[in-house]
């Protein structure tokens, strides 16, 4: 199962069990948030580790650069980069 298939799958489980969601959600005010974030998903049956996060991010970043104006040197900077674990946790606050 993809990365982006487990956060979907993570996302659905903690929107039916509370105890879960705010697991993930206490996981901002850690010292190392995306690391305590997998080992919450990993021990719900969602294997994943913080490079496979950021692996995503970056990924999706790429895709979007290359598919600007011909990619490569002629794309618009892009002054972001995809943050998996921040755009899941702004979903999962809006549950």
């Amino acid at each position: 199962m993809k990365i982006t298939e487990m956060l979907e799958k993570l996302i659905i489980k903690a929107k039916d069990d509370e105890s879960l969601k705010n697991k993930l959600l206490d996981t901002r005010n850690s010292s190392n948030p995306v690391y305590d974030f997998c080992e919450i998903a990993t021990e719900n049956g969602f294997p994943m580790t913080v490079m496979d996060i950021v692996n995503q991010g970056e990924e999706f970043y790429a895709e979007i650069k290359r598919s600007t104006n011909g990619g490569g040197e002629n794309s618009p900077d892009l002054d972001f980069q995809n943050d998996e674990y921040s755009i899941f946790m702004m979903r999962l606050k809006d549950l």
